[in-house]
């Protein structure tokens, strides 16, 4: 499970950080989710694989629960964002502007669409 977490978490950090950013407090959020969520993960990874767990007298039932449910949270509110900036790609960039440029470029649509997933 920690493991799917590292790849999962590595795609959405590669992905969110290769995109022009047109709304940087909803795509921070995301990112920091991601960083944080792959960070946490790579530490109680780490718990477990150098025998700390034997060590720390701590529930790690309760602990893996109360993680993985927060990063549920965290990861579907960051889900939520992400998806609503991608929704906006059809938005024209200047309201004023007779020039038709949207907020996302056809390739930054896709890349964020990927992200959102």
């Amino acid at each position: 499970v920690f493991l799917s977490l590292q790849v999962f978490g590595t795609i959405v950090w590669i992905l969110v950080a290769s995109t022009q950013i047109p709304l940087p407090v909803l795509q921070g959020w995301v990112m920091f989710v991601a960083v944080t969520a792959w960070l946490l993960s790579i530490v109680f990874l780490s718990v477990f694989l150098f025998g700390y767990a034997n060590r720390i007298a701590v529930n790690w039932n309760q602990a893996d629960f109360i993680f993985h449910g927060a990063t549920f949270v965290f990861y579907f509110g960051a889900f939520l964002l992400q998806a609503a900036t991608t929704s906006l790609h059809y938005f024209p960039r200047k309201f004023n502007s007779t020039i038709q440029e949207t907020i996302l470029s056809g390739r930054e649509y896709n890349i964020s669409i990927a992200a959102s997933v």
